[in-house]
């Protein structure tokens, strides 16, 4: 009899250990496939991780992490890249609820050659596409058969190419698109050379080139002022490269997505970027 009734306990206990854990195992999961926390939501706040780029993303995220956001309900947390891919692959994957980094054509492109379905929720601001040297001092100044360092992802090259073209060094195909490569220069009376590299490496090469293509944030980064240190900057009027907070289909309308787009698209975070970065970064709209 003592052992039947040890035996009765013993499996009434492994029962209530099975229930435990496995509540435990339920909540530890909850939320950490969308980057954000199911938990927050209970008390009114809604949490978010966003992947983005040091300067100015991050830089513009963490302004509102530390001014904005617990007003609004939001907690925010802030995870760096220094490349254009993983921020992409970590928000397809839930690493992180959302990224902000990049440009429609980009992630229109970024889209169909990995096969994501990752969508914009609001244009933030613009960085200005610049050419720098730090050889020559104005565009007469660079030489014949310069070589010319350009962003390798098709469509930042294609819109490097561009603002050569509209500064006279090359002429473009007629129809040559976002996506246009050396192939499609028509004219290049200087014989410039083109050096694709990876975005983030542009202003290291400056010294080994002869001038250089630099995507706005990297310009920031290294300490680069777009509107006085370039000797072309792309212009602002009618320009598709906006940048994106940018989630996963299907996660447009989250109350953390919906809030942190109003943030950045507030006059606040407006007359943060315009009183910062002077110029050099563009509040959309």
């Amino acid at each position: 009899m003592r052992n039947k009734k040890l035996a009765a306990s013993l499996t009434a206990l492994v029962g209530v250990l099975a229930v435990g854990l496995s509540a435990c195992s339920s909540s530890k999961s909850s939320g950490s496939g969308s980057g954000s926390s199911a938990a927050g939501a209970a008390n009114g706040v809604d949490s978010i991780t966003v992947a983005a780029s040091p300067v100015p993303h991050a830089q513009i995220l963490d302004y509102i992490r530390d001014n904005l956001a617990a007003k609004a309900g939001l907690k925010l947390t802030v995870k760096e890249f220094t490349d254009y891919v993983q921020p992409n692959l970590a928000t397809q994957d839930g690493e992180v609820g959302a990224n902000y980094f990049q440009h429609k054509p980009y992630l229109d492109d970024f889209n169909k050659s990995k096969g994501t379905d990752l969508v914009p929720v609001v244009g933030v601001h613009l960085e200005p596409l610049g050419l720098y040297s730090h050889k020559a001092k104005s565009l007469d100044q660079i030489k014949d058969g310069a070589t010319i360092a350009v962003p390798n992802d098709a469509t930042n090259e294609g819109r490097a190419l561009k603002l050569l073209a509209d500064n006279n060094l090359i002429t473009l195909k007629p129809g040559a698109g976002t996506t246009a490569t050396e192939k499609d220069v028509a004219n290049n009376p200087k014989h410039l050379k083109f050096k694709p590299l990876e975005a983030a490496e542009l202003p290291r090469a400056l010294d080994d080139v002869d001038a250089a293509v630099i995507n706005g944030n990297y310009a920031l980064q290294a300490k680069l002022t777009p509107d006085k240190d370039a000797l072309a900057l792309e212009k602002t009027q009618d320009n598709p490269y906006v940048n994106l907070l940018v989630v996963k289909k299907g996660h447009e309308n989250d109350p953390a997505v919906k809030k942190l787009a109003a943030l950045l698209t507030s006059d606040q975070v407006k007359q943060y970027i315009e009183k910062t970065f002077n110029g050099s970064v563009i509040p959309a709209g």
